[in-house]
């Protein structure tokens, strides 16, 4: 986790001084792509481990909170991972609907597990909402080309 800070704010201070483009912008990406990179390795997804000092910070049994969702997660980046289409347009409808899956995942395992009246509350609209998405997703056709 430091290590990428540290690859950001050099990366941030290397942007500034060439000139090009937005430096803040350029970092998160980089950033971004280092923590892609971490994540998935030769087409397979592994967890980053949580260091103490973060599962410190998130407090109250963190370590049994992550593990909850532990599968839910792989299985979604696993699966965004494999999904593609020949566009950028057919690619991001196939990741996104992926990715909205994970939500939902997600959203299950808090109404499994959760005992606490609001966060049943938000993974139900959650869960909601990604379900809409998702089906309006797989409704999405490609805009016809334009004749000349």
């Amino acid at each position: 986790m430091r290590a990428l800070l540290i690859v950001s704010l050099a990366t941030l201070t290397l942007s500034a001084c060439d000139g090009g483009g937005d430096p803040v912008q350029q970092a998160l990406r980089d950033a971004s792509a280092a923590n892609h990179a971490a994540t998935v390795r030769d087409g397979e997804v592994s967890q980053a481990p949580v260091a103490a000092t973060d599962q410190a910070a998130m407090g109250h049994g963190a370590k049994d909170g992550d593990e909850a969702f532990a599968a839910s997660e792989v299985e979604m980046h696993r699966r965004m991972g494999t999904a593609s289409g020949e566009t950028v347009d057919q690619a991001y409808i196939a990741k996104m609907i992926e990715h909205h899956r994970g939500a939902v995942a997600m959203a299950d395992v808090a109404l499994s597990r959760s005992a606490d009246p609001e966060i049943r509350r938000m993974a139900r609209v959650v869960k909601d909402a990604q379900t809409r998405e998702i089906a309006e997703m797989r409704a999405w056709r490609p805009a016809a080309e334009p004749t000349s």
